[in-house]
């Protein structure tokens, strides 16, 4: 498996990791932003994380049916996992801003399904996949992310997240943030601001 210092490294080679003054999905901001399409720009490098990540959730999960990801940071991530973990995977898009199930995908009632993201930061995205897979009666099996960048007090999700690698990024609320963070140009990179 990669190290923390290695999987960081790959993350500031491919540029994944960005420093700035960004409004994440979840409404919070942020000094640094994890860009995993950066890093799947890369498909050598990422390959070498993904590699990785399915050992640790492999070792986490012992029966997985289905692996759901949300659009878009999760799709390439699911693909890859799933490759790896030889699992059928499927995504789930945004409509009218709700998560929907599209293309002809289903998830077959009783199955066993793991949702996967790029990164994880309150778990939002990941609970509204929650809610398809309830609605499916299938069973989740648990969230995994390349990158967890939660904390106590940001995450909403009250399981275990398996993460490739965890990052201790601040997160502030737009009337807390602190006077150097306000300098900065504001940049919202999530993808639930898409019109």
């Amino acid at each position: 498996m990669l190290s923390h210092k290695k999987s960081l490294d790959i993350l500031r080679k491919t540029n994944a990791l960005l420093e700035g003054h960004f409004v994440l999905s979840s409404g919070l901001h942020s000094s640094k932003y994890i860009q995993c399409a950066k890093l799947l720009s890369f498909p050598t490098e990422a390959e070498k994380i993904c590699k990785s990540f399915a050992q640790k959730i492999k070792k986490s999960f012992k029966k997985i049916d289905l692996i759901l990801a949300p659009a878009m940071g999760g799709v390439i991530i699911g693909y890859e996992i799933g490759k790896i973990l030889k699992k059928e995977t499927i995504f789930c898009e945004r409509v009218k801003g709700k998560f929907t199930l599209r293309r002809g995908f289903n998830i077959k009632k009783g199955s066993k399904v793991l949702i996967i993201e790029d990164v994880i930061t309150t778990g939002k995205s990941s609970l509204e996949c929650v809610k398809l897979i309830k609605r499916s009666k299938a069973t989740l099996v648990g969230f995994a992310s390349i990158i967890d960048r939660s904390s106590k007090k940001s995450l909403k999700i009250d399981k275990k997240i398996i993460s490739h690698l965890k990052i201790n990024v601040p997160t502030y609320k737009k009337n807390k943030l602190p006077k150097e963070l306000k300098l900065i140009p504001i940049t919202t990179p999530g993808s639930r601001f898409i019109k």
